[in-house]
């Protein structure tokens, strides 16, 4: 919009780059151009203000399948005016001489132009397609039907309108339709996380598995090494008790030499002293045999005087000295 200042009966008019001032007095064109700043009498002057920037259209509207399904469309149209002169000599571009503003809508007027121009041709492709043909390549069908009739439509070029580009943002059906075509997807959906979880499980379960499988082989191999330590244990027990019973039998045969010959050697012992007694004895009796009656007397006394008490004093009476002295005499003479 134009700014326009007073200044006693005069006005001052500022456009900005992005708008196109026409300025005409008494019937004749003065001002033409864009981004234009000047001077005018407010009561003979006819003042247009034409917008030559890029806009942006958005439009909504329904349409039915050729499956007879109702849907909406979504869509933007990028416009400008690339004849502002034809615009404004087609379209109400001017503006108050006072307050800058459009005395009509003419961007309501070009608005109205396309989106029906736009909604003819989007519904006369979807009315000829399927509702799963429009939602899975309806968008590009119906972008390229709505740049193809905008394009062609005469009454653009003619109000100096250019089409900058078409987008179709969405087509989508009624709700309850759409919940139930969302349905089956989120079927496969599901079934595809339930494939997936189960498929998960069964890597856990078969990891699980190969756990316990090596958790099973270590402890058959600590067994099969408890049981090789087992046995060498036994064996080297066993060699210990042979060895051991063999030490034992040598100590004890040596132990029985020893004895045999500690037996044989007091047995020889013996024999020796049994001999030597004999020796002593036969010599002994042999001695004995060989004295008188009277010497062996004489020693029977001594032997039997060491064997008894002591005599401290000893009375001999006459009739025993006389006696004794005459055994003495007659033991002593020769027979």
């Amino acid at each position: 919009m134009a700014d326009i200042t007073r200044r006693a009966g005069w006005r001052h008019l500022r456009s900005a780059p992005t708008s196109h001032i026409r300025h005409h007095r008494r019937g004749r064109l003065v001002h033409d151009g864009v981004g234009l700043s000047f001077w005018f009498r407010s009561l003979s002057a006819a003042l247009s203000e034409v917008p030559v920037n890029d806009r942006e259209l958005a439009m909504a509207f329904h349409a039915r399948t050729a499956d007879f399904q109702d849907v909406s469309v979504q869509s933007t149209v990028t416009y400008r005016i690339g004849e502002p002169d034809a615009a404004a000599t087609r379209l109400d571009f001017s503006i108050d001489p006072d307050t800058g503003t459009w005395r009509g809508a003419p961007l309501e007027q070009i608005a109205t132009l396309l989106t029906e121009t736009a909604q003819q041709h989007a519904l006369d492709v979807l009315a000829r397609t399927p509702l799963s043909s429009a939602l899975v390549d309806g968008v590009a069908a119906v972008r390229d039907r709505i740049a193809e009739g905008l394009g062609a439509e005469p009454r653009l070029p003619a109000t100096g309108i250019e089409v900058v580009a078409v987008r179709v943002v969405a087509i989508r059906p009624e709700p309850e339709v759409e919940r139930a075509l969302r349905t089956p997807a989120r079927e496969q959906i599901q079934q595809e996380a339930d494939r997936a979880t189960y498929e998960r499980r069964a890597v856990a379960v078969e990891r699980e598995r190969a756990i316990a499988e090596n958790e099973l082989a270590s402890k058959i191999e600590l067994a099969r090494q408890e049981e090789r330590l087992v046995d060498q244990r036994g064996t080297n027990a066993r060699r210990e008790a042979e060895e051991s019973a063999a030490a034992d039998s040598v100590r004890a045969e040596a132990e029985a030499v020893r004895k045999i010959r500690l037996a044989r050697a007091e047995a020889e012992a013996a024999r020796e002293v049994g001999e030597a007694r004999a020796a002593a004895q036969s010599a002994w009796l042999r001695v004995h045999g060989e004295a008188d009656a009277a010497t062996l007397h004489a020693l029977a006394a001594t032997r039997a005087a060491e064997n008894l008490p002591r005599i401290e004093s000893l009375t001999l009476s006459p009739d025993v000295l006389t006696g004794l002295l005459a055994k003495l005499a007659g033991g002593g003479t020769p027979s």
